[in-house]
């Protein structure tokens, strides 16, 4: 069993913070995105990685060597950017007969990740929304199986969403159908759809059953993703590491304080998750992520999302502020490093 993580896009829905580092790698609940799908997947037993890679694809492809040095890890390129299914596509060679578990890499979702690689037939991952007409969506018989699955229908036969998680038994039928599609250039919504392909295979014999994960994470705009770290923080529990001063802190958790920080006469938390070596004075902090090696002086923040680097003092805000910036919002202006 291999598991396929596309992680190639740009996350412009996320900007400014992925102008300088990949959606992937954007910090949730004391750890990244990525590192909580590669945990979730290891735990269960899986060792072989492939990654699609493409913007700034040479600091996930970092960030994994550093983090997982004990992992098989393979890198696939994707220069360009035509959906999922010609991503997946790219991964022919590398994965050749073996079954594969594929997740898109801005999906967390709580599931059973075993039971699922151990299945004996193919599994999608469903999830039951009010609008399904931005996903692809799984129409289901009352035995669980799949009979039909369609991406972003105008007019859903189904509200159960398919939510990034696929395991494969069937791989050479997928690539045929990933072929076909591109071959054809059968684009819909101006990509290769992975959607489609499941739909090729279906018609090709194959048979998926459905699985209801408990919970998914949205990690594709700031909103969402602070929600998301709230409640990751605490399902993890949150984490202080040791070595950092407080002088004068108050901290509520849940939150996750990564080494090396400086807190002083400041409120911490609830729901909030700092990087490390961060310096911060006189600030009240609550339902926010900050970024590592940043420098908070005299502020309240609430419902925030500021980078790595970046220098911010002076007011009452709800910021979205990107790495290398600083601003003073105490009379001065707004500069960017």
């Amino acid at each position: 069993m291999k598991a396929i993580i596309p992680v190639a896009g740009a996350g412009t829905k996320l900007r400014p913070h992925t102008y300088t580092q990949p959606k992937a790698l954007i910090p949730l609940a004391g750890k990244t995105i990525l590192s909580i799908i590669v945990d979730q997947l290891h735990e269960a037993g899986i060792n072989d990685f492939i990654f699609i890679i493409g913007y700034l694809g040479e600091k996930i492809e970092d960030y994994v060597k550093n983090e997982y040095p004990d992992l098989k890890c393979s890198f696939v390129q994707q220069n360009e950017r035509f959906g999922t299914g010609h991503a997946v596509n790219l991964t022919r060679e590398l994965v050749g007969e073996d079954e594969v578990i594929i997740i898109l890499g801005d999906t967390i979702a709580d599931y059973d990740v075993k039971e699922i690689i151990d299945s004996p037939v193919s599994m999608l991952g469903v999830k039951r929304v009010d609008d399904p007409r931005n996903f692809g969506v799984a129409e289901i018989d009352d035995t669980g199986f799949i009979n039909r699955v369609v991406e972003k229908p105008s007019i859903p036969k189904s509200n159960m969403a398919l939510v990034g998680v696929y395991k494969i038994k069937e791989t050479g039928i997928m690539f045929s159908c990933l072929q076909k599609l591109i071959v054809s250039n059968a684009k819909g919504y101006d990509e290769f759809s992975l959607t489609d392909a499941l739909e090729c295979m279906m018609q090709m014999g194959a048979r998926f059953k459905s699985f209801k994960v408990t919970n998914w994470f949205d990690c594709g705009k700031k909103e969402t993703l602070l929600e998301s770290n709230a409640t990751l923080l605490k399902k993890f529990g949150g984490n202080v590491s040791d070595g950092n001063a407080f002088e004068n802190t108050i901290i509520i958790p849940p939150v996750s304080i990564a080494e090396g920080c400086d807190i002083r006469n400041s409120v911490i938390g609830p729901n909030v998750a700092i990087g490390e070596h961060t310096k911060i004075n006189h600030v009240i902090i609550k339902n926010s992520i900050i970024g590592s090696y940043s420098n908070l002086h005299e502020i309240v923040l609430s419902h925030s999302l500021i980078g790595s680097d970046a220098e911010v003092k002076g007011g009452n805000r709800s910021l979205n502020i990107g790495d290398n910036t600083a601003i003073d919002l105490s009379g001065g202006g707004t500069s960017l490093g």
